[in-house]
């Protein structure tokens, strides 16, 4: 897994045998509370969402010490791993040996898969509407909670409203969007939003290299 100084990147991990990895409202607050502290000086979290088996989140890196980034992935997934076999009473692994990382090449992307993370409660139909899942920045995003985690400005700021944002993160994907959402192909979308915002993108990279 390579993590480089100034670009974004989608990153997720799942559990083994789709084994619960959070089983309390405890163990969500736990695992948030172990990523900000081995991640806040190294990442920008622009977005993320704890599901039972598996999380997401969206990272603006911060950091040129790859090693360190690397190290502290392994840490906070193995560190979580014995304090829920310690209290559950469990042996072995919990998550998958690699956590994947998908680089975001423009602007069109980068709101799909914000867009994409948040919504992954309501594809799993655990809830009807994103804001109604308390285990993503998603609630921060709309002001109905007031959180430290998420970096909201950056997303938001492509938007002309709230009303357009919260329209876009309920819209449904096209096949040709989650090919883009997991890198494998362009973003190729006529959506005026998109293009807008893609010169905004250039810049704020610029400002991270």
């Amino acid at each position: 897994m390579e993590l480089y100084r100034g670009h974004f990147y989608h990153l997720y991990n799942r559990s083994n045998n789709n084994e619960l990895v959070f089983k309390s409202h405890e163990n969500y607050l736990f695992f948030l509370k172990k990523y900000r502290f081995y991640f806040e000086s190294l990442f920008t979290t622009l977005a993320y969402c704890l599901m039972p088996t598996h999380f997401h989140f969206m990272i603006l890196v911060e950091s040129s010490d790859m090693k360190q980034m690397q190290t502290n992935i392994g840490i906070l997934l193995s560190s979580y791993t014995k304090s829920i076999n310690k209290y559950y009473q469990r042996h072995g692994s919990l998550f998958q040996n690699h956590t994947k990382t998908v680089l975001v090449q423009d602007e069109g992307q980068l709101l799909l898969t914000t867009a994409y993370i948040h919504r992954n409660p309501v594809r799993a139909k655990f809830v009807k509407k994103p804001e109604e899942w308390p285990y993503s920045s998603y609630p921060e995003y709309i002001g109905k909670r007031i959180g430290t985690l998420p970096d909201t400005g950056l997303i938001l700021a492509k938007f002309s409203s709230l009303n357009e944002f919260i329209s876009f993160s309920q819209r449904d994907f096209t096949g040709e969007e989650k090919d883009v959402i997991m890198g494998k192909k362009p973003m190729k979308c006529k959506e005026d939003k998109v293009k807008k915002i893609e010169s905004t993108f250039k810049r704020t990279n610029r400002r991270h290299l």
